[in-house]
């Protein structure tokens, strides 16, 4: 079994295919070292946990502990292959830092407690402030990385249990807007294309989508066809010159900000050229005329001017999107993070409804996740959305709800919409909700305004329960730390961007007292003795088979249907695509194939907001607007964002992934190779502002804005003038608790408290920055595949 270097080869040997082709396969892995293949004890089937592409992978074990991975070959996402964080970010689970026993503050400090310490004095305080300000005083912070049985059942504690409006999900920063997108235009969430479509679509449009590092296996299918015959076609829309722009047959590099002007200025080139599919637009969607009278207004002309273009480039870019066959369109947070987020998401909908692109191979949508199983967050219900795609709006839903649960509908707080993770901290700032209780995240680092957050987090008034395998930095600030079992310590479902289910088993046991998330909220909700309407304990279920067998009930004749998987299909078929049920007992691989939507106003999981202002469209306008349940084009002018440059901060900054980490390093800063190929923060600046500011690569700078300032070693790349990128993963200290030597390095510390009126995703790609070099040149802050590498290399798989 080859091992491929991972770091220096990062999307590996080409394979090339061609439109309707298979996906050859290419099975990649890698070992600890002295452990060969025939020294494994056991392969345990499970799938990648550091991105949202779901790789389908084996587990090597080895005397008890995890000792590599290999790719499996009959997957559907990834036919064997794995991107650098799957080969490596495994080692994290051996970790000496691991979290092995609760721990509890005392005078002022953290030490380490009994379970029954630990989980007495949750309970205690959670029975406090229920007694004092009832069930608003209490908010729970998740993840995107669980599995669905835990969101499942922290949903049921949260809503159906403790009855709090409060719970949300870090999704919030990273797929918040692709829901709220998909709920705008099909009134419901759920992706409609599948990672097949690569395998047919003749153009390729990736809009804020830097696919070659948030999901490397996803690029290698791309790159698989472009050195194949009959290539497709690549657009990419990205400030800055990365792999996915070096291999683009067109790269647009909009300014920060400008994606609602640019999308339609696309829109205007698709009507103005009459590439509109009429009988589509008829026959399937409502709002054509007051889409057609907004981008009316949007020439190339004035487009180019806004978003710092030259007219050409957009006439081109719609002639390449008007024009295609097949076309597959996919979004990610270049948009989902910047100003207009949803409206400027929904406007790729649009162009996919305009040219009749969805329900056929190589032809549709998918506004991707950040997270391996944001997916499953958002259908759960572990966030801002009602369990099973319900309607928050629908008392019907609600009631169905409280009927599945056996309880009564007033214990499911529907008086309003959800809190959102902003609100929530808006709450606790002003004394509010004094409980917050957060799993497996780390928001002391991924936050904006990181100044700000710190502050609230750390305040006397505000029980702080931090549940996670390290010590990070929101668990230095916590009350009670409760110690988590990791990804291939404990058995459950997760679900990717592409609707593909699969099942990750349990391989070795979790360090010390570490426990599954699934066991943590069940055995809280025993201590606080919650209770259905018959008396009987609630939730009912005691294991993750039993809760997925509940979750496959809540999910029944919902969209996202699990009633036809079990645990036993998932082991015998690697990746299913939800709905999967009695009558598609396969899977489904593309939404709306028959032009009927999820959009029905007495079955739709959203009524829809306003797109500029967010105000919420009432049930009776919906059915006005939308009777019969057609998809929906929706139209947004163009606003300017909130903060500009001026003559104290004349760039523009954005923040972002780099392909060898995940989110705060948490677990990929403690794989050796990740780490060492990028172990510090570093500062991405053009040439040309580069040489006006006298840096050159590797010298120390600092950026800062009206919040504070980090310093970072230059790299000089292919942004264009006037934008920096910070990537975000880095904090005040690195893994073992030291401080870094330049400063501060956390991105998050420049960031600032705003969010997408109709998503509530927070902004991190639009901050007025300024610039200063304060250091001379040092070596090469880290490896850099989006630099290093050049169009015929990523085509061919050439080693640099």
């Amino acid at each position: 079994m080859p091992q491929r270097d991972g770091i220096t080869e990062p999307w590996g040997a080409r394979r090339p295919y061609g439109p309707g082709e298979h996906w050859p396969t290419r099975v990649d892995s890698y070992l600890a070292d002295g452990v060969t293949p025939e020294s494994v004890q056991r392969w345990v089937r499970s799938a990648a946990v550091l991105h949202s592409n779901g790789d389908g992978l084996d587990i090597a074990v080895r005397d008890s502990r995890i000792v590599g991975v290999r790719g499996r070959s009959d997957d559907r996402v990834n036919r064997g292959r794995l991107d650098p964080k799957d080969l490596f970010g495994w080692q994290a689970n051996s970790a000496s830092d691991r979290l092995t026993t609760p721990l509890v503050r005392r005078h002022g400090e953290l030490v380490e407690a009994s379970w029954d310490e630990a989980m007495d004095h949750i309970v205690r305080r959670s029975r406090e402030l229920l007694d004092e300000q009832g069930p608003g005083a209490l908010g729970f912070y998740t993840s995107g990385q669980l599995f669905a049985e835990e969101y499942y059942a922290l949903a049921a504690v949260a809503r159906g249990g403790i009855g709090t409006n409060h719970l949300d999900g870090n999704t919030r920063l990273c797929t918040a807007t692709a829901a709220a997108a998909l709920k705008e235009s099909f009134g419901c969430d759920g992706q409609p294309a599948s990672y097949t479509d690569v395998d047919h679509a003749d153009v390729i449009a990736l809009f804020g989508h830097n696919v070659a590092e948030t999901q490397a296996v996803l690029w290698s299918r791309i790159l698989d066809r472009l050195a194949g015959p009959e290539p497709p076609a690549l657009l990419c829309v990205d400030p800055r010159e990365m792999p996915v722009a070096q291999a683009a047959t067109l790269h647009l590099a909009p300014l920060p900000g400008s994606n609602v002007a640019l999308m339609n200025g696309l829109l205007h080139e698709i009507i103005e050229n009459g590439w509109v599919d009429r009988g589509y637009v008829e026959r399937c969607t409502v709002g054509y005329d007051d889409l057609a009278a907004t981008v009316a207004d949007y020439p190339p002309e004035r487009v180019a001017e806004i978003c710092g273009l030259e007219p050409a480039q957009i006439r081109e870019a719609g002639r390449l999107l008007g024009t295609a066959e097949r076309l597959l369109c996919t979004v990610l947070q270049g948009f989902y993070q910047s100003h207009q987020a949803a409206a400027a998401a929904v406007q790729v909908n649009n162009l996919v409804l305009l040219r009749g692109m969805l329900g056929k191979p190589g032809a549709g949508v998918l506004q991707m996740n950040g997270q391996p199983t944001a997916e499953n967050t958002r259908e759960c219900g572990a966030d801002g959305d009602l369990t099973g795609f319900r309607n928050w709006a629908n008392d019907e839903h609600v009631a169905e709800l409280a009927k599945l649960w056996n309880v009564d509908v007033s214990r499911i707080p529907h008086y309003g919409p959800p809190t959102h993770l902003m609100q929530m901290l808006r709450y606790a700032e002003n004394g509010s909700l004094r409980f917050l209780w957060v799993s497996a995240t780390n928001p002391a680092v991924s936050l904006p305004d990181l100044h700000r957050i710190r502050s609230i987090l750390a305040q006397d008034r505000l029980f702080l329960v931090v549940q996670d395998a390290f010590r990070t930095e929101t668990a230095e600030l916590a009350d009670v730390v409760l110690p988590a079992a990791m990804w291939g310590e404990k058995t459950g479902t997760f679900t990717n961007a592409d609707r593909t289910v699969h099942l990750s088993e349990k391989a070795v046991e979790p360090p010390g007292q570490a426990r599954a998330d699934l066991d943590i909220f069940l055995d809280y909700a025993r201590r606080m003795d919650l209770r259905d309407a018959d008396g009987a304990p609630f939730p009912a279920w005691t294991d993750a088979e039993l809760a997925f067998e509940a979750w496959k009930r809540a999910s029944r004749g919902r969209p996202c249907d699990y009633s036809g998987l079990s645990y036993r299909k998932l082991r015998e078929v690697s990746g299913i695509q939800w709905p999967c049920t009695e009558e598609r007992p396969d899977g489904t691989e593309r939404l709306y194939t028959d032009g009927k939507f999820f959009a029905a106003p007495d079955y739709c999981e959203s009524y829809g907001r306003d797109l500029v202002t967010g105000a919420p469209t009432e049930p009776v306008e919906y059915q006005a607007m939308n009777p019969s349940g057609k998809a929906m084009l929706k139209a947004a002018g163009y606003l300017q964002p909130h903060e500009r440059p001026d003559e104290a901060h004349p760039f523009l900054l954005i923040n972002g992934r780099t392909i060898h980490h995940f989110h705060t390093r948490t677990k990929t800063g403690r794989a050796p190779q990740l780490d060492a190929a990028a172990p510090e923060v570093w500062l991405e600046v053009s040439e040309a502002d580069a040489a006006a500011a006298g840096l050159s690569e590797g010298d120390l700078a600092e950026v800062s804005t009206p919040r504070g300032a980090v310093r970072a070693h230059v790299r000089l790349g292919g942004i264009r003038e006037g934008v920096l990128f910070l990537p975000f993963h880095y904090s005040y200290w690195d893994v073992d608790h030291a401080a870094s030597k330049d400063g501060d390095r956390a991105a998050n510390e420049l960031t600032f408290t705003d969010c997408d009126p109709v998503s509530k995703q927070p902004l991190f790609k639009v901050a007025a920055a300024a610039l200063r070099k304060v250091g001379d040149e040092q070596p090469a802050p880290t490896i850099a595949p989006a630099h290093t590498t050049v169009h015929e290399e990523l085509v061919t798989g050439a080693t640099r």
